[in-house]
C-alpha cells in the first residue's frame, strides 16, 4: 500500500473542495442516483467485500456479512436524509419583511475511520456525506487501508460518481493524520478511534474551525441484576464480550453481576467462551478469530497477567498461539484491576459482583469514558431503572450493547467523543443552516 504524504493530503483535499460545487449543484434526484448505484456495486461484489473484510481485518463471515450489509444499510439510509425544505418565517421587529432558513452542504467531509469495523465506520459517514451534497477525504486505518479505503474509492469509480467526490490517501497516522484532521479544507471532521488520538484530532480540527465528529473510547458496563434470566444473561454478555474477538468499542468490558447470582452467571458464561470455533475467518463454521496485530496481543496478555497478578481468577482462556488469543474469563475481579479500568478492546471478560442496584450504578459510571452499556434484568422496569442512572451515550435493557442503527442516534458521552451519528443527528453535523432575509418594500432606517 503507498505510504502517504502530506502533500498527497493536499492533493485530495484540492480535488474535493474543486468537485464540491458541482455535485452540490446537483438536483438531489441525480445524487440519489449515484447513490443507488454505489448501492448496487456493493450488492453486485458483496462474496468480494466479506472475503475481503475476512482477509484484511480478522473479521469471521457472520461478522463480515454484517458488516457488508451495514455498510449498504448505511447509503440506504442516505437516501431517506432530506433536510427540512425553506422555511419562512415573518419579522418580530420590521413590516414587509420575512426570513428564510435553508439548508446547504457543509463542503469537504474529513473521515478518518479504524481497523475493527473498517467499511461500515466509513460508510456511517461517507453514505450522508455524499447524499447531502459534500464531497469527501478519507484516512483509512494503517492495518485496513483497502476495506476502510482503497475499496470504496474503486467503488465509487464503478458506479461512475465524478473525480474528486470520494477521495482516498492511505498511510500511516503519525506521519498525515495532523495534516488529515486539520487541513483548512475539511468542514466537518469524522473520526473512529482511541480517546488519545480523538483529542489530537480535535484539536488539530479546532484550529481549522472544523466540527469534529468523534465516536471516541469505551469501557462498557453490563449490569446483570438478581432478577435475570442468568441463561439469557450469559448468552448475551458472550456475544457482547467475545463479538469480533471483542475488538469493539461498544462491546462489554466489564460484567457488573449481582452477588446473588455470580456464580451461576460466571459459569455459563465460560461455557459459552469455551463453545466457541476459533480459526481461519474464512472458514464457514469459524466465530472467532485473530487479533489484529501482535502489538495488540502483547496488550492484551499483559491485562490479563496484571489482573491474575492483582487477585482475580482465571477461569478459562488466556492462551495465545500466534495471533489467536483464547476468549478470556476473570473472576472475582474490581474494578480497580487492569482489565477492567483500562478499554482492553479484546476477547477478555472481568466479571466484578455487587450487592446492590447503588452500588452497580456507581461501578458502571466509574469511568472516564460513557459509550455503551447494558442491563440485563428480569423486569423491563426494573431494569430501565437502572439504564437511566447509567453514564453513557447508548444504553440497551435485556440485550447485548453491541447494537448500531440507522434510526437511533449513536455516540457517546464524558471522554467517549462529541456528536452523533445516523439519522437527523448526523444530517445536523453535515448541513450548514442558512438565513436569508428580504425585505419587500424600503425601510424607513434610524441609525443604531
Amino acid at each position: 500500500m503507498p505510504a502517504g504524504t502530506e502533500a498527497d493530503v493536499n492533493d485530495a483535499y484540492e480535488a474535493a473542495e474543486e468537485a464540491q460545487s458541482d455535485w452540490a449543484a446537483l438536483p438531489r434526484e441525480e445524487r440519489d442516483e449515484y447513490v443507488q448505484s454505489i448501492i448496487a456495486v456493493m450488492q453486485d461484489r458483496l462474496d468480494e467485500v466479506v472475503e475481503l473484510l475476512a482477509t484484511e481485518s480478522g473479521s469471521v463471515e457472520s461478522k463480515a456479512t454484517a458488516e457488508a450489509n451495514f455498510s449498504i444499510a448505511d447509503f440506504q439510509s442516505a437516501l431517506e436524509m432530506v433536510p427540512p425544505g425553506e422555511e419562512v418565517r415573518d419579522s418580530m421587529y420590521h413590516d414587509h419583511k420575512d426570513h428564510h432558513i435553508v439548508h446547504e452542504p457543509v463542503g469537504v467531509v474529513g473521515i478518518i475511520s479504524p481497523w475493527n469495523f473498517p467499511l461500515h465506520l466509513t460508510t456511517r459517514a461517507l453514505g450522508p456525506a455524499l447524499a447531502l451534497g459534500n464531497t469527501a477525504v478519507i484516512k483509512p486505518a494503517t492495518d485496513t487501508p483497502i476495506t476502510g479505503g482503497l475499496l470504496l474509492a474503486d467503488i465509487a469509480e464503478e458506479a461512475g460518481l465524478p473525480d474528486g467526490v470520494v477521495n482516498v490517501v492511505t498511510g500511516h497516522g503519525s506521519d498525515i493524520g495532523d495534516r488529515m484532521a486539520g487541513h483548512p479544507a475539511a468542514r466537518v471532521m469524522s473520526f473512529t478511534g482511541s480517546t488519545e488520538v480523538g483529542r489530537s484530532v480535535a484539536s488539530q480540527a479546532g484550529s481549522s474551525l472544523t466540527l469534529p465528529t468523534l465516536e471516541l473510547g469505551g469501557n462498557g458496563p453490563f449490569v446483570v441484576t438478581a432478577d435475570a434470566d442468568i441463561k439469557a444473561a450469559a448468552r448475551a454478555g458472550s456475544v457482547g464480550a467475545f463479538g469480533h474477538q471483542g475488538q469493539v468499542c461498544i462491546s462489554i468490558n466489564r460484567h457488573l453481576v449481582h452477588e446473588d447470582v455470580y456464580d451461576q452467571y460466571v459459569e455459563k458464561l465460560v461455557e459459552h467462551a469455551e463453545s466457541l470455533t476459533i480459526g481461519n475467518p474464512l472458514d464457514e463454521d469459524v466465530e472467532f478469530g485473530p487479533i489484529i496485530n501482535e502489538s495488540q496481543i502483547d496488550k492484551l496478555s499483559a491485562f490479563i497477567d496484571q489482573t491474575v497478578e492483582s487477585g482475580a481468577t482465571l477461569e478459562t482462556g488466556g492462551e495465545v498461539e500466534g495471533l489467536f488469543l483464547e476468549p478470556t474469563v476473570l473472576s472475582e475481579c474490581t474494578n480497580e484491576m487492569s482489565a477492567a479500568c483500562n478499554e482492553h478492546f479484546g476477547p477478555i471478560a472481568p466479571v466484578i459482583p455487587f450487592k446492590s442496584d447503588e452500588e452497580a450504578v456507581e461501578l458502571a459510571n466509574d469511568t472516564e469514558y460513557g459509550l455503551s452499556a447494558g442491563v440485563y434484568s428480569g423486569d423491563v422496569e426494573h431494569g430501565r431503572s437502572v439504564a437511566d442512572r447509567i453514564d453513557a451515550g447508548m444504553v440497551h435493557v435485556n440485550d447485548h450493547p453491541i447494537q448500531d442503527e440507522p434510526n437511533a442516534p449513536f455516540g457517546g458521552v464524558k471522554d467517549s467523543g462529541l456528536g452523533r451519528y445516523n439519522g437527523e443527528w448526523i444530517m445536523d453535523e453535515l448541513t450548514e443552516t442558512k438565513w436569508i432575509s428580504v425585505q419587500h418594500e424600503e425601510r424607513d432606517y434610524q441609525l443604531l
